[in-house]
This record gives C-alpha cells, sequence and structure tokens, in this order.
C-alpha cells in the first residue's frame, strides 16, 4: 500500500498522516531543546570557569559525572528523582503528573510543556505550509534554533555562539543554491547585519559608557542576514525595535521592569526574524504598494 505524506495540489498541502508525524516529531524536538536551554549555559559556564583558572575544561560536573546534553539522565531539581522514560513523554506525561514530580510532588515548571507545544506547532505550520522539501525541512532547522536562543536569552541574556555562528554559515550555504535569496544579498545580509548593531553599539557606548547590547545580539542578526538576505534586514530591525520598546513600556507600566535593568534583545531578533523570513516580501511589498502614489 502506498501512502503519500503530501498531495500534489498547492505548495506542501500535506494529508494527515503528514501533518500528524510532523507535530510528533516536532514534540520529541521540543523536549530535546528544553535540554539544550538549561544545558547549554551551564556547560559554557563550566568552560569559562576552567579557562579562568588555567585549567583543561571537561564534561564533568563537580560530583565527577560526565554532563553534557545528553547525559546524566533528566532529574528533578527537588528531590533528584530520576526521571523515568514514561514520566518523561512530552505534553502527555505533564499533564498525567498534574505539573507535579511524582516523587515530591514539587511543582514542574510549565515552560517545558510550552517549548514542547510551541515547537510543534511552529514546526507543523512550516512543513503544512511548505511542504517536506529543503526549503521546509531548513525553515524548521532555523525555527528550532531560534526557539533555543529566545530562551536561553530570557534565562540568561546569553546567544551562545555554538548555536548562532553555525546558522551563519548554514544560511550562506543554503542560498550559495539561491534557496531564500541570492548568496550576493545573503552575504550582505550577514555582513550589514553584524556591523548595524555593532555601529549602535559602539555609539551608545561612547556617548553614556553603557553597554546596550551583547555580541551575541550582532551575530544573530548576521545569521538573519544570512538567511533572508540584505533586502529584509530593515524589516528586521524595524519589527525588533517596535515590538522591543512595547513590552518594555508595558512592563514598565505594570511595575514588573526597571529601566535601569536591560531586557534581552536577541527574543524579539528571532520573532523579527522568522516573521521576515515567512513573510517578509509580502509585507515589504504591500508596505510599498501602500506608499505608492
Amino acid at each position: 500500500m502506498h501512502i503519500e505524506l503530501f498531495d500534489t495540489q498547492g505548495l506542501g498541502g500535506l494529508t494527515l498522516l503528514g501533518t500528524t508525524f510532523a507535530f510528533v516529531f516536532s514534540l520529541l524536538v521540543g523536549s530535546f531543546l528544553n535540554v539544550v536551554i538549561h544545558r547549554l549555559p551551564l556547560m559554557m559556564e563550566h568552560e569559562w570557569q576552567a579557562m579562568a583558572a588555567g585549567d583543561e575544561y571537561n564534561e564533568e560536573d563537580a560530583n565527577g559525572s560526565s554532563f553534557n546534553l545528553a547525559t546524566p539522565a533528566s532529574r528533578c531539581p527537588h528531590c533528584q528523582h530520576r526521571i523515568r522514560w514514561y514520566e518523561n513523554i512530552p505534553l502527555i506525561s505533564y499533564m498525567a503528573l498534574l505539573g507535579k514530580c511524582s516523587a515530591c510532588s514539587a511543582p514542574i515548571s510549565v515552560r517545558y510543556p510550552v517549548v514542547e507545544l510551541l515547537t510543534a506547532l511552529i514546526s507543523t505550520f512550516v512543513i503544512s505550509h511548505f511542504g517536506y522539501n529543503s526549503v521546509g525541512f531548513s525553515l524548521v532547522a532555523l525555527s528550532w534554533a531560534l526557539i533555543a536562543l529566545t530562551f536561553i536569552d530570557i534565562d540568561h541574556q546569553l546567544l551562545p555562539d555554538r548555536i548562532t555562528l553555525p546558522l551563519i554559515w548554514l544560511g550562506l550555504i543554503l542560498n550559495s543554491f539561491t534557496l531564500f535569496t541570492t548568496l550576493e544579498s545573503a552575504l550582505w545580509g550577514a555582513v550589514i547585519g553584524y556591523l548595524s548593531l555593532w555601529s549602535i553599539y559602539w555609539l551608545f557606548k561612547l556617548m553614556t559608557g553603557k553597554e546596550g547590547m551583547g555580541y551575541g545580539d550582532f551575530k544573530l542578526l548576521a545569521a538573519l542576514g544570512a538567511w533572508c538576505g540584505i533586502e529584509q534586514l530593515p524589516l528586521i530591525i524595524l519589527v525588533s525595535s517596535v515590538v522591543g520598546i512595547l513590552l518594555a513600556m508595558v512592563l514598565m507600566l505594570l511595575r514588573k521592569h526597571q529601566i535601569a535593568n536591560p531586557l534581552p534583545f536577541g527574543p524579539y531578533l528571532a520573532i523579527a526574524g522568522w516573521i521576515a523570513i515567512i513573510w517578509g516580501r509580502p509585507i515589504t511589498e504591500a508596505y510599498l504598494q501602500l506608499f505608492r502614489f
């Protein structure tokens, strides 16, 4: 029996089987992204501490156990109960456990199912829209990276080079085949993306003596420029800036943020970049049409 994952009518018109597969597989990826979001900053911190002490870095924690994205097995942070496989099924286990550890009943952060569901919904949308092809797979991979970067930046105000730098190279490689834009546009998108925020950083620092953003923001915009091309950079910068300003104003009105405290800019860049690569051209064309006389 032959089953097609997507039909021949329209770009990426998926059958129920194809959509279900994308959703379930992406839930599993979302579970892994939770591990990346939690452990990658800790791994980097261990590496920095080793470098500061002049020691050679190794993947071991204070107890001498291997610590990386694969080991040790997940445990409850409160009672160190080892999470069994049936307690680690995306979404289902959280609901079955009523959001509590099975051993000590301590609350499990709602962040875990949120990341899993967000990853599944975004991935399923991308695959449903673009199909099981090079464009769809590439955009799903980009979405996964942006989700990880968003939550790491929210938690630590950090955008790891281990994610941003490969994104730059991957964007350039994909666009060498003109997957999303021309290689020339991708190259200059990366260059201008980096230099634009780098220039703002130094201008702000010279004027105020303070750092307004981190180098990770430069690299993330460079990566988005490598994927979207130089034409989409104005849209990315505009959308991310407007959203960031509006959110900061709302938080200050709710007295949940002090103006002197920095807000991570990476999540706004990630959201704006994802919007730009999916809908950038239609948005730009609509804008130009609106103001065409």
